[in-house]
């Protein structure tokens, strides 16, 4: 991979990995999709054959075994993360692992410790980093641009599981790791950690299921819905250089009709400013009453990709990864790592805990597996 070879990639999954990532992939200089594989044959061998990639594989085992994979992209339901990752760390690839990272802070923390273990590039898809309009405010942060944080505000809503004919499917079901609090949610924590460079210290979350049934896909009959479309939460955030005393709050839906939105407000003590799902950033002074537009550079897109701030973010991304494996690196820079999917763990951990027990509850704040190797 260091001396001008293709870096070559194995994806495991033929749903969202064919609208993001296979695009992304195949954008970037100096990569190659050398396989894939799926739960479901005949839908990977469709992709395989829209992409032009070369070999099918039986299952993800033989995928992750492969020699001539460097790069295995886990894009899969969350419950088939844990086991994946670790098998695919366990042959020495470099892993970029879809969020949430597992299924639970135990799972994840097993994780961060293989891949330290592993010494290998091991990155989670929070691709929203890397939208130029979301660097430019965490770096207007920095500099002081709204002085120290008060207050966040993070809405997202959409209607694409809105459809009560929508066949019941892992999204579904808890149990898979499905739901917006997971899918949604982990974009959220990590937004939040990743801007005000801070943990979050408590949390409260209230979940629901707005759609209590959907059709199965293949009997038709009517299947019992178990993971949330809802989320509501609030959070508070640790001190840090950036926060002081500082408040979060989240309202998450996929059943929402209107205008889709995925917009981040942060609020300080001398002005504010709010990035929109288009990539328009928008900075309003103290004492202004008006929002004022920020001039950035919109983000390309990967041929093949469906209009979304996802996409935009992943075609930055998967070319750094590339780069970063090119280079020999086992980092990228501003990347999430698995010490930060870790972290987002606990937090939806709390959440969940918190759902139930109708209480604020505390994050766990324990070191990590880079804080732990340090410490020893």
């Amino acid at each position: 991979m260091t001396n001008g070879n293709p870096v070559r990639i194995g994806i495991i999954g033929a749903g969202f990995a064919r609208t993001t990532q296979i695009p992304g992939f195949r954008d970037c200089m100096g990569a190659r999709i050398v396989a894939i594989a799926s739960k479901n044959p005949e839908r990977a061998a469709s992709v395989a054959k829209e992409f032009e990639i070369e070999h099918v594989a039986n299952d993800w085992r033989e995928l992750v075994a492969r020699e001539d994979v460097d790069l295995v992209s886990v894009v899969t339901p969350p419950v088939t993360h844990m086991e994946m990752t670790l098998a695919a760390l366990d042959h020495g690839k470099a892993v970029l692992c879809e969020k949430p990272m597992a299924m639970n802070a135990a799972e994840a923390k097993r994780m961060t410790e293989a891949a330290a273990e592993a010494g290998v590039l091991a990155l989670i898809d929070h691709e929203l980093r890397f939208l130029k309009s979301r660097r430019m405010m965490r770096s207007m942060l920095t500099s002081g641009t709204i002085g120290a944080v008060r207050h966040c505000n993070y809405v997202f809503r959409s209607d694409y599981r809105g459809v009560l004919d929508r066949p019941w499917d892992w999204w579904s079901d808890e149990t898979m790791g499905g739901g917006t609090l997971g899918a949604i949610g982990s974009h959220v924590i990590d937004s939040f950690r990743w801007m005000l460079s801070t943990e979050i210290s408590a949390v409260s979350c209230m979940l629901n299921s707005q759609i209590a049934e959907r059709p199965d896909k293949t009997s038709g009959t009517m299947r019992r819905v178990t993971s949330d479309d809802e989320a509501k939460l609030h959070f508070r955030f640790a001190d840090a250089s950036l926060t002081r005393n500082a408040t979060g709050a989240a309202a998450l839906s996929v059943v929402e009709s209107g205008s889709h939105e995925n917009r981040l407000e942060i609020y300080g003590s001398s002005g504010a400013l709010m990035v929109e799902e288009t990539g328009e950033l928008w900075h309003s002074p103290a004492g202004s009453g008006t929002w004022r537009p920020v001039q950035v550079h919109q983000d390309p897109m990967a041929p093949g990709m469906r209009p979304a701030s996802w996409s935009r973010g992943f075609t930055n991304f998967a070319c750094d990864i590339i780069e970063a494996l090119r280079q020999g690196h086992q980092k990228v820079e501003g990347a999430a790592t698995f010490e930060d999917g870790y972290r987002i763990q606990l937090v939806l951990d709390a959440a969940r805990l918190s759902n139930t027990s109708g209480r604020w509850e505390k994050v766990e704040q324990e070191a990590g597996a880079e804080g732990r190797r340090q410490a020893q």
